[in-house]
């Protein structure tokens, strides 16, 4: 087989939880070229992560006619797809239209995955995207996602927290976080906190920011680092703090021992697959309920050291 192409949209998590489908084509039809579209600087992980050869952005003007039913067909838009021998598609198509449109552009082989995971199943998220590629003799088996990303010296002897995440519901109290990395700074000394903020703190990272040093917390602040970058210092990191969300799946991804805070969503289906990542999660399902002295104690086991009472 010469060339398959992936084409995948979402957020960070989405692709991440797809990268094992991704490197499952990579190992088991070998010597073919596995190309990845979708958004960028997302998908730029699977070619640093060395799960793809070449990527490309789906938001391009000239594709639109592939969203339209009898849309007209940029020519080289359908010479790019009817050069891949295998079309795996996890975008939304209800109705057709974007499958007609490819097949319309010469593609003969169109695989077609979930659009959106559904927990309802309790199957790993991971898995039921791993499902496309069955056709092909190709059967998941590892549903942990993993990245090889050269560099991350920034992340060496820091613990990394990552106090936000894409839903407030899913997010633990930020004073408690704030206490938490007082604590743990205190206890570890230097090179101190990973502070991460991104997407999920837009508009709201330097009051996140001031929280911290307002409480005399050693931190350097990771906000809107590349992906690649980011994940290679996360990678690196003694220990990673999170919630359910795309960055504690790309630490976990990267190779970072991560304790993750669950609430009102289903770690079976959500949380990195991988033996490295331990969930404490709300038995009330509402992130209040989960208490400073329960996660403290939990940090305090991972790092082999002894938190003070703040």
């Amino acid at each position: 087989m010469g060339k398959v192409l992936v084409i995948r949209g979402g957020a960070i998590g989405d692709f991440i939880l797809t990268l094992p489908t991704i490197a499952l084509l990579r190992d088991g039809l070998p010597g073919a070229r596995v190309e990845v579209l979708g958004y960028r600087p997302v998908i730029d992980l699977a070619v640093a992560g060395g799960h793809a050869d070449a990527v490309r952005s789906i938001e391009h003007g000239p594709l639109a006619g592939f969203f339209a039913r009898g849309g007209d067909l940029d020519p080289g838009w359908c010479a790019y797809f009817a050069g891949f021998d295998v079309v795996v598609s996890y975008l939304y198509d209800p109705e057709g239209i974007f499958r007609t449109n490819l097949e319309r552009a010469g593609v003969e082989t169109l695989l077609e995955g979930i659009a959106k995971v559904d927990p309802a199943t309790g199957v790993h998220a991971s898995r039921q995207l791993g499902r496309a590629v069955e056709p092909l003799a190709l059967f998941l088996e590892d549903p942990a996602p993993r990245l090889s990303l050269p560099g991350g010296a920034e992340g060496v002897g820091r613990v990394a927290i990552h106090p936000g995440s894409g839903g407030a519901a899913k997010n633990w109290r930020l004073g408690d976080w704030v206490r938490l990395g007082r604590a743990i700074s205190d206890a570890c000394g230097p090179p101190g906190i990973l502070l991460v903020t991104g997407e999920a703190e837009e508009g709201k990272h330097a009051e996140v920011g001031a929280a911290w040093a307002a409480a005399g917390v050693d931190f350097t602040q990771a906000h809107h680092w590349p992906l690649p970058r980011l994940g290679a210092a996360l990678g690196r990191c003694r220990l990673f703090l999170g919630h359910d969300s795309g960055i504690s799946h790309l630490a976990a991804a990267a190779g970072a021992p991560c304790l993750l805070l669950f609430g009102p969503t289903d770690p079976e289906v959500w949380a990195p697959a991988d033996s490295g990542t331990e969930v404490l999660r709300s038995p009330s399902g509402r992130m209040g309920d989960i208490r400073y002295r329960e996660v403290a104690a939990r940090v305090a086991r991972r790092l082999g050291v002894e938190l003070p009472r703040l």
